[in-house]
Formats: structure tokens, sequence, C-alpha cells
């Protein structure tokens, strides 16, 4: 394909005000809209810390552009991934980009809210449920004047409770749950898990720097899991040069 039949290409599932951005992985690209929400480094770090195994269904709650379901087709051998997303614009454009990738067979996006999950799909069907929910409740902060990173990161849709109910109601016994989220939260974050069944089995703490608080947190559990923990060695982001550490660099490469 020249140059410009791939630009023709790109043009064609492209919207105003959007850009195709390189995942740097199998040739992946994502489509995203700067002025709404671009997916961050809690999405990369999530995806390193996300374990499936080969045919596993796997199902991401408020999935946004639809960059984890994108990013672990291509660094998995898990068999279907499938993304929720409330705003019908954002599936839009998540669904665009599975389009473009041509993934179809492997990657669905769904329009559709998380309260209403069993609506949506079958019961005890999905072996990995992600999320990188919003850290925030309504009371916690400014709230954003745009409705879409409002979204993202104020719990307007969806709350805490609202992502662990939904895993739990998906999740097959014995299948994992994985998410991102802030440590100040992290005592509501266990009690919500074992209040629906999903027993925290594995924890990382990422700081900044290394002489610096926590500022985000990946947890695992496991339906119908036993108790017993695994707390890792913290994740370190930045050198105190500001450039990323080692682990870091090699998640990037890895993603």
């Amino acid at each position: 394909m020249n140059k410009g039949q791939h630009a023709s290409d790109e043009l064609a599932y492209l919207r105003e005000g959007e850009r195709l951005d390189d995942l740097q992985r199998d040739g992946l690209m994502l489509i995203q809209n700067p002025s709404w929400f671009c997916f961050g480094m809690d999405a990369v770090l999530l995806a390193a810390f996300v374990k499936v195994k080969q045919g596993a269904t796997c199902l991401d709650l408020g999935c946004g552009n639809g960059i984890l379901p994108i990013l672990m087709s291509g660094k998995t051998k898990g068999e279907h991934f499938t993304g929720l997303e409330i705003q019908a614009d954002i599936a839009d454009m998540a669904r665009r980009s599975v389009s473009f990738n041509k993934i179809n067979d492997r990657v669905e996006i769904v329009t559709g809210d998380m309260k209403d999950i069993r609506k949506i799909f079958t019961p005890d069907s999905f072996d990995v449920v992600t999320s990188n929910p919003p850290y925030l409740t309504k009371e916690k902060g400014r709230i954003n004047d745009s409705s879409h990173k409002a979204v993202a990161r104020h719990e307007l849709t969806c709350t805490l409770e609202d992502v662990v109910a939904g895993a739990a109601s998906v999740l097959k016994q014995g299948g994992h749950f994985f998410m991102v989220h802030r440590p100040f939260r992290l005592a509501e974050i266990i009690r919500t898990m074992s209040a629906y069944q999903i027993e925290p089995k594995r924890m990382r703490f990422v700081y900044p720097y290394v002489d610096k608080e926590p500022n985000m947190i990946l947890v695992e559990g496991t339906k119908g899991g036993n108790c017993g923990m695994i707390v890792e060695p913290p994740l370190i982001v930045y050198e105190n040069d500001q450039t990323y550490t080692e682990e870091l660099k090699q998640m990037y490469d890895e993603n």
C-alpha cells in the first residue's frame, strides 16, 4: 500500500478533532480525541499487570477509547476481548479503532451501562474482567468542564461498587478481576471486593519516585478465592532525573 492510499484509509476512520496513535505493538493503532480524554500511564500499567491465559474471554468495564481490549488482544493469547462503554460517542471511536486494526473477530465494543450488566451479558461468562474506573467520588475535587473527562475522572455514571458488582456478576467462579485505582481508597476497595466474593489476591503499589508516597495501586482478585494475598515489590516510575526507571521502560516496550 502506498503512502497516499494509507493516508486515505486513515481519514476514512477519523472524525473531526481525532488523531490516530501508534501503539507500537503488532502494528496496532488507536483513535483518540485529545479534547475528550487520552489514555494514560495507568492503562499501560494495568495492561502489564493483567494475566490472561490462552483461550480466555475478557471484559473491560468502562473501556473508553478501547485501549485495554485492543492492547490486550495484541499482547496476550486470550480468545476474545469485549469492552463495555456507556458513552456512545466514545464507544463509536473505540469501535472504529477495532475496525481499523481489522481485529473485529477478537475484539468487540458494546455500548451500555455497567449497572445493567446482567441484561447485557450472560452471568458467569468471562474468565477475566478488567477496569480502569473513575478514581474520584462526586464530592472529591473539581469536576472538569469537559463531560468526557469528567466521566473518566469522577464517579458520575458508575461508582466503585458498580464496577466490582458488575465484575462479580459476569465472572466465572475462579475468574480474575484486575483494576487500577488510587491508594487512598484501598480500604474501600478491599471491603467492596470482599462483599461481592472477589477475594483480593495480588496487589502492587506504584510510586512516582522512590521517596514519594504511592499514587496508584494495582489489584487482582479471584471470584470465590481463598484468603491469602501477595503484595508485590513497589513499582517506581521515575528516576531522580525524571527519566523512566528500567522497569517502566520494559513495560512500555512489552506493551
